[in-house]
């Protein structure tokens, strides 16, 4: 739904005004956002598979790592947190990591196979499509154009908002990991960017394994200033660059004519 708002106006003038035929117009946008949106996320698994695959080959150095960190913090403070137990279950977690995370790929790709699929009718019936639902809903005509306007209106501040924050969110973290010696701090800005746009977890889901795995291998005040930092100032500018957001996206769509 959200790939048909965004590209529906782009549609409309390829066929109505620049008189294209619906099947190549809808196969020209089809194609565009395949560029513009997955493309990029699929470059990204591909590279998160091949690091998931060399975590899992030196589980054994991590798990290690973990043994020496929980040493210390016995003696220090006379508690136990990590025992032999759980650190066996958790190298056969990292073990079963890889195969879950094909699996879960290949289950992606069928979904977006279904999607594209969809959307291409879709788009190819766009106004035969709306006049069917514009008739048959149960609302006042002018109470359908408004919702119509509401849907088209958050959907496209969700587009644009989501993925901003989530690029704000990167670059402030990649400050951080330069700032703290993480090794490849590119990578992990590109990660972070998208893992961003997780609901709930968001950026967490690359800081906090991170931060674990700087103090497993030895490198206790980066592992400390990473967790610091990443809930301290990356998951406060999530906040604060949100409601700054939110204000603009009101303000522009207050002001910016409706279009059907």
């Amino acid at each position: 739904m959200t790939l048909y708002v965004l590209s529906r106006r782009w549609m409309l003038r390829l066929v109505e005004s620049r008189k294209w035929k619906r099947p190549w117009a809808a196969a020209v946008i089809m194609i565009l956002s395949f560029l513009v949106f997955l493309l990029p996320i699929g470059l990204l698994v591909n590279m998160l598979t091949a690091k998931i695959g060399w975590a899992i080959s030196h589980s054994s150095e991590l798990i290690d790592g973990l043994k020496g960190m929980n040493e210390q913090l016995s003696r220090s403070t006379g508690i136990n947190v990590m025992a032999d137990g759980r650190l066996a279950k958790l190298q056969e977690y990292i073990t079963n990591v890889l195969p879950g995370f094909l699996g879960a790929t290949f289950n992606t790709l069928t979904a977006v196979a279904i999607m594209y699929f969809i959307l291409y009718f879709m788009l190819v019936n766009a106004r035969e499509m709306e006049e069917a639902l514009w008739e048959y809903i149960p609302l006042k005509d002018e109470n359908v154009e408004l919702l119509a306007n509401e849907m088209r209106n958050m959907v496209v501040s969700n587009a644009i908002g989501i993925p901003l924050i989530a690029l704000i969110q990167g670059v402030v973290s990649l400050v951080g990991y330069l700032l703290f010696g993480v090794p490849e701090p590119v990578f992990w800005f590109v990660v972070t960017s998208f893992t961003a746009m997780l609901p709930v977890i968001g950026a967490a889901a690359v800081y906090v394994p991170m931060g674990i795995y700087l103090l497993a291998t030895g490198m206790t005040w980066q592992g400390i200033a990473v967790l610091v930092y990443g809930f301290g100032v990356v998951g406060t500018s999530d906040n604060l660059f949100r409601m700054m957001l939110a204000k603009r996206s009101a303000t522009c769509i207050r002001s910016s004519p409706s279009s059907v």
